[in-house]
C-alpha cells in the first residue's frame, strides 16, 4: 500500500482523530466564521447605503446628455435648451479628435443648438452681407452665444469674445454632437463636395486639415452602420440562434453522459497518438540526418555559421537534425517512464472522471445552477455599474478659465461664471472665457468620491468571488453527499442540491466571505497595479517597469494559488462544516500528501474537459455554417436573409462554447470533490467491515484493495 493511499497517522506518528461514525457531510453543524459574517452583512448594508447616497447626489443624464459651456444639459425639460438636443463646437479643428470630444472638454466654446449647420459660411461674409441678404445673418446667429444680435460688432472684437463662431461647416449630428459632413469622392476626402473652406481668418483652409478628426469620425460613423446591420442579423435570427445554444446544450449533456464509458479511451487514444506523432518525428529526424551525408557543408557545425535569420539555413545541417532527434527521444522517454510509473494514478483520475460521470447522473439538477451563480453574477454587475455611474455624475458643474494665449496665468483656473466678466482675467488674458470644464465639488462628499469609487470596485469583486464560492460549496456539498452514500443511489439524501444550498447559506456565509474577501484584496491589489500601470506608461523608467512587471507577475501568481486553495477549501467546509481557515490547512495538508495525484487528475481532467468544449463549439459551429449559407437543401429556406452570416454564426460559437463551459465547470467541481473525498477515504478507512470503503467498486479494483465488505441494506 503507498504512503499517500494509507496515510492514517499525523504528523508525530499518532492516530488522526476521526469519527468512527462519519457518513458523509455533516448535518449536525455549528455557524462557522461568525465575526467576518457580521462584517460582511454591514459591508452589505453599507453598500446600500453607497447606492442610495450616490442615487440623491449623481445625475445620469451628465453622461447621456451633451453639456454645453454654461453646464447645461442640451435638450433638458423646463429650461431654454429644451429644443436644443445637439451641442455644437464654435471651431472644431481645436478638437483632435471624437474621443476627446465626446470624453473630455475641447478648448472652444460649445453651445446647444436645435440642428447642425447644413452649409459653409463664415462671420466675416455674413456680417459684409446682412443689410441685403438679412436671412443668411438669422440662420447664422442660431450658432452664436444666445442673444446675441450685433453684427455691427467688429469681426476681431467677436472672434476674441466668441460670441460667434468665425466659421460653420456642413454637419450631420452622431452622439447628439454636430461633426462635419465627411465623405470621399473618387477617393478624395470632401466635405460637402467641397475640398477647401474658408476658416473666417482670412485663411483658404483644406479639408484634409481635419484629416486626423475626420478619420476617427468616418470610423465611428461606420462603426455605427455596421453596428444596426448586426442588430438587424441579431432581430431576425435570434430564434435560430436559441436553437443553435439548445443543441450545444443536449449536445454538453450528451458528452458527459458518454464519459462514463469513453473517458478512459479518448485519453488513451490522445497519449497513444502522440507517441506515435514523436516516434515519426524521430523517424524524419534520423532520415533527413542519414540524407544529407555526404552533402558539401552539411558537416559544419552551428557555432561555425553563427547567427543566421534564415531559419532554413540550419536545416541543412546534420546537426540540427541529429538536435531534433535527441530532444524527440527524450521526450518520448520520458512520457513513456511517466506512463509506465504513474500508470495506476491514471487509471485512477480515468476512474474518477467516469464517477463524476454517473454521480451528475443521479443528481441532474447540479448541472443547472450555474444559471443561479450568472444570476447573482449579473446583479452584481447591474448594481456596481449603477452605482459608478450615479458617482461618477455626483459632482456641482466646475468651471474653468479658457485662454486662447497659453502663456495665460490664469488658464485652468476654477471661476465663477456670473462674475467673471467683472475680473481682471479678460484684460489680462484676452479671449479667455470661463466654460464648464468637468463635474466635481468642494464638499466632503465630493473629496471622496474616488474612495467611493474604490470601495464599490472592492465590494463588488467580493461579492462576485462570495457568489461563485456559494455556488462552489454548494456543489461540493452535493456531490460529497453522492460519494458518502454507502448505497449508491439509494442512501443519497433527498434534494442533495437543495440541502447543501441551505447548509452553505445558514452555517458558513461567514467562511465563503472571509474566503471571498481574501480574493478580493489580491484582485483589487491587481487592479490598481493595471491603472499605475496604464497611468505611468509614458514616464516610467526602466526599473519602474521592471518593477510593476514583476508585481503583477507576483499577485497574478498569487490569485492562482489563493483560487485553488479556496476551491478545495470550500469542499472541506460542505463536508466537515470547519471554518475557513482550518478548512484550507486541512485541504492543502490533504492534497500534498497526494501531490502526484493531484497534478495527474488535474491534466487529465484538463485535457477530457477541454476536448469536450471544443468538440461542442465545433460541431454546433460547423453545423450553424452549413445552415447560415445555405447550405443544407432542406432547410435552405428557413434560412432569414443576413447582411453578415457571420454575426450568428460567431455568436452560436462563442455562446456553445460558454454553454459546454458552464457544464464542464459543474463537472470539474464535481471531480475535485470526488478526489478529495477519495483520499480522505483511503486515510479514514481499511476496507474492513468496521471501517468499510466508500469509494465505487471500480476504484477498489484498481487498488488493489482486499474485498470490500458488504454493503448492508
Amino acid at each position: 500500500m503507498d504512503r499517500d493511499e494509507e496515510n492514517y497517522y499525523g504528523k508525530h506518528g499518532e492516530p488522526r482523530k476521526f469519527d468512527p461514525k462519519f457518513r458523509g457531510p455533516i448535518h449536525n453543524r455549528r455557524c462557522t466564521d461568525i465575526i467576518c459574517c457580521v462584517i460582511f452583512i454591514v459591508v452589505i448594508l453599507g453598500y446600500i447605503a453607497l447606492g442610495v447616497v450616490a442615487w440623491v447626489h449623481g445625475d445620469p443624464r451628465k453622461v447621456i446628455y451633451p453639456t454645453d459651456s454654461y453646464g447645461q444639459f442640451c435638450g433638458q425639460k423646463n429650461t431654454l435648451n429644451k429644443n436644443k438636443t445637439i451641442l455644437f463646437y464654435f471651431n472644431i479643428l481645436k478638437c483632435a479628435s471624437p474621443v476627446v470630444l465626446i470624453n473630455l472638454q475641447c478648448p472652444t466654446t460649445q453651445l446647444c443648438v436645435s440642428k447642425c449647420p447644413d452649409r459653409f459660411a463664415t462671420y466675416i461674409d455674413v456680417q459684409a452681407s446682412y443689410r441685403y441678404r438679412p436671412d443668411q445673418w438669422n440662420y447664422f446667429r442660431q450658432f452664436c452665444k444666445p442673444g446675441f444680435n450685433n453684427p455691427r460688432k467688429s469681426v476681431a472684437q467677436v472672434l476674441r469674445d466668441e460670441d460667434c463662431p468665425s466659421m460653420i461647416i456642413p454637419s450631420r449630428p452622431f452622439l447628439k454632437r454636430c461633426f462635419p459632413d465627411f465623405s470621399t469622392k473618387n477617393g478624395v476626402l470632401t466635405v460637402a463636395n467641397q475640398t477647401t473652406f474658408k476658416d473666417g481668418r482670412g485663411k483658404t483652409r483644406n479639408v484634409t486639415d481635419l484629416r486626423e478628426a475626420a478619420n476617427g469620425i468616418n470610423n465611428v460613423l461606420d462603426a455605427r452602420s455596421v453596428g444596426m446591420k448586426i442588430f438587424e442579423d441579431y432581430a431576425i435570427s435570434w430564434y435560430w440562434i436559441l436553437i443553435g445554444l439548445f443543441i450545444a446544450m443536449m449536445l454538453s449533456l450528451l458528452f458527459l453522459v458518454l464519459l462514463r464509458f469513453t473517458a478512459g479511451v479518448l485519453f488513451w487514444i490522445f497519449i497513444f497518438g502522440v507517441i506515435g506523432i514523436i516516434g515519426y518525428g524521430i523517424w524524419h529526424c534520423y532520415w533527413e540526418y542519414d540524407h544529407l551525408k555526404g552533402i558539401p557543408g552539411s558537416d559544419l557545425t552551428v557555432y561555425d555559421i553563427g547567427f543566421q535569420t534564415d531559419f532554413k539555413v540550419y536545416l541543412q545541417l546534420r546537426q540540427t537534425w541529429l538536435a531534433f532527434m535527441i530532444i524527440l527521444c527524450g521526450v518520448e522517454v520520458i512520457i513513456i517512464l511517466m506512463l509506465i510509473f504513474l500508470r495506476n494514478r491514471i487509471r485512477i483520475a480515468i476512474a474518477l472522471l467516469k464517477e463524476g460521470s454517473r454521480a451528475i447522473g443521479y443528481i441532474m439538477s447540479t448541472l443547472f445552477y450555474p444559471i443561479v451563480t450568472f444570476l447573482l453574477i449579473a446583479i452584481c454587475i447591474s448594481y456596481w455599474a449603477v452605482t459608478a455611474v450615479f458617482l461618477a455624475t455626483s459632482g456641482e458643474p466646475v468651471y474653468k478659465v479658457m485662454a486662447n494665449q497659453t502663456l495665460c496665468k490664469y488658464a485652468n483656473l476654477t471661476c465663477d461664471p456670473e462674475t467673471f466678466n467683472t475680473t481682471n482675467v479678460t484684460k489680462l488674458c484676452p479671449g479667455a472665457q470661463c466654460t464648464f470644464a468637468f463635474y466635481g465639488g468642494e464638499s466632503l462628499y465630493h473629496k471622496y468620491i474616488f474612495i467611493f469609487q474604490l470601495a464599490n470596485a472592492f465590494v463588488f469583486l467580493w461579492l462576485v468571488n462570495f457568489a461563485i464560492a456559494l455556488g462552489q460549496c454548494t456543489l461540493a456539498g452535493a456531490f460529497a453527499s453522492y460519494y458518502w452514500a454507502y448505497r449508491k443511489p439509494a442512501d443519497i439524501p433527498l434534494w442533495p442540491l437543495f440541502s447543501s444550498f441551505g447548509r452553505a447559506i445558514r452555517y458558513h456565509t461567514g467562511s465563503l466571505a472571509f474566503g471571498a474577501l481574501i480574493l478580493a484584496v489580491v484582485q483589487l491589489i491587481r487592479v490598481i497595479l493595471e491603472y499605475l500601470d496604464h497611468k505611468l506608461k509614458g514616464t516610467q523608467n526602466s526599473f519602474t517597469r521592471f518593477l510593476l512587471c514583476c508585481l503583477k507577475c507576483c499577485f497574478w501568481c498569487l490569485e492562482k494559488f489563493l483560487k485553488f486553495i479556496n476551491r478545495n477549501a470550500y469542499i472541506m467546509i460542505a463536508i466537515y462544516g470547519k471554518n475557513f481557515c482550518t478548512s484550507a490547512k486541512e485541504a492543502f495538508f490533504l492534497l500534498m500528501r497526494n501531490v502526484v495525484r493531484v497534478a495527474v487528475l488535474d491534466k487529465v481532467t484538463d485535457f477530457l474537459l477541454f476536448l469536450g468544449k471544443i468538440l461542442v463549439a465545433g460541431g454546433v459551429g460547423v453545423l450553424a455554417f452549413f445552415f447560415f449559407t445555405r447550405r443544407i437543401p432542406v432547410f435552405a429556406q428557413e434560412v432569414p436573409m443576413l447582411n453578415y452570416y457571420w454575426v450568428p454564426l460567431l455568436t452560436v460559437i462563442i455562446g456553445s462554447y460558454l454553454v459546454a463551459h458552464g457544464f464542464f465547470s459543474v463537472y470539474a467541481m464535481c471531480v475535485d470533490t470526488l478526489f478529495l473525498c477519495f483520499c480522505e477515504d483511503l486515510e479514514r478507512n481499511d476496507g474492513s467491515t468496521a471501517k468499510p470503503y466508500f469509494m465505487s467498486a471500480s476504484l477498489h479494483r484498481i487498488l488493489g484493495k482486499k474485498k470490500l465488505s458488504p454493503k448492508k441494506a
